[in-house]
C-alpha cells in the first residue's frame, strides 16, 4: 500500500512539474506572437486535468488576440468564476464582450429582492456556513455564563448576548442555504455558433423565438434531448441547439 501511495504522489508530481514547463513554453509562444500554438500547449495543460484563473485568463488572451471571440469570452468567464475578485480579468473579459453582436438588456432587480440577493451574494456558501457555526459556539458560550453567572446584571448580559447570537446564526444559516440555492441554480453557458436560432419548443418544427450570436451568455435552465431551455439578462426564454452552447460550470 505504502509503495502505491509512493507511485501516486511521484506521478502527481512530474505531472505538475510537466505542467509547469509546458505553461512556460505556452507564455513564450504568447509572448512571440505565436497564439494558435501557445493555445495548443494551454490546452495540452487542461487535458491533463489542471485548472486554473491563470490558465484560463492566458487562453481567453490568446483568443482574444486571434478574434476569436467565443473563445476568449468563455475562457474569460471561467478565469472569473475561479477567480471573481481579479480586476485584469474582469476588464479584459469586457474588451472581449465588446465584440459581440447581441445587446441584451439586464433587467434591474429592486426593493426588498435585490437587498437579499446581494446580501446573500457578499460570501460564499462556505463562509456563511462559518459564521453561523461561530455564532451558534457564542450563543452556547453566553447560554452557560447566563446559567452560571450569580449577578443580575451578568445573567441579564449574557441572556441578551445568548439570544442575539442564536437569532443572527439562524440569519446566517438562512444566507448560507439561499448561496447554495443560488449557486445551484446558476448554469451559465456561452454561445459558440456564429449564428443560432433559439426555438420556441425544443424542436426544429417550431416557431423561430430570437437569434443570438456567439460570445452571448446565457442561463440554461433545462435540458430536453439535443436542446437547452435557456433564459436571457433582458427575461426572454427559448430553445438552443445543445451544440450551439458551451456550458461554463464544466471543468
Amino acid at each position: 500500500m505504502k509503495n502505491l501511495i509512493y507511485i501516486v504522489t511521484a506521478f502527481t508530481s512530474f505531472t505538475f512539474a510537466q505542467n509547469d514547463i509546458i505553461f512556460e513554453q505556452a507564455n513564450t509562444l504568447y509572448n512571440e506572437g505565436k497564439f494558435t500554438e501557445a493555445i495548443q500547449q494551454y490546452e495540452s495543460i487542461i487535458d491533463n486535468g489542471e485548472h486554473s484563473s491563470e490558465l484560463y485568463f492566458n487562453l481567453g488572451n490568446a483568443h482574444y488576440k486571434l478574434n476569436n471571440i467565443a473563445p476568449s469570452i468563455y475562457y474569460y468567464e471561467k478565469a472569473a468564476l475561479l477567480n471573481p475578485k481579479d480586476v485584469e480579468i474582469q476588464n479584459n473579459l469586457s474588451f472581449a464582450k465588446n465584440m459581440t453582436i447581441d445587446a441584451i438588456d439586464k433587467i434591474p432587480e429592486v426593493g426588498f429582492s435585490k437587498i437579499i440577493k446581494n446580501t446573500t451574494n457578499m460570501f460564499s456558501f462556505d463562509i456563511w456556513s462559518w459564521i453561523s457555526i461561530a455564532l451558534m459556539i457564542v450563543f452556547v458560550m453566553l447560554f452557560l455564563s447566563y446559567y452560571f453567572s450569580n449577578t443580575t446584571s451578568r445573567k441579564r448580559f449574557a441572556f441578551i448576548g445568548s439570544f442575539a447570537s442564536l437569532l443572527l446564526c439562524f440569519v446566517a444559516l438562512s444566507f448560507a442555504f439561499n448561496k447554495y440555492s443560488l449557486d445551484k441554480k446558476n448554469n451559465p453557458a456561452i454561445v459558440f455558433a456564429q449564428e443560432s436560432q433559439v426555438k420556441s419548443e425544443p424542436n426544429l418544427r417550431s416557431t423561430e423565438a430570437f437569434i443570438l450570436h456567439e460570445g452571448t451568455k446565457v442561463q440554461v435552465l433545462e435540458t430536453v434531448d439535443n436542446w437547452k431551455k435557456i433564459k436571457l439578462t433582458d427575461g426572454k426564454i427559448g430553445w438552443i441547439p445543445s451544440e450551439d452552447i458551451k456550458l461554463l460550470k464544466n471543468f
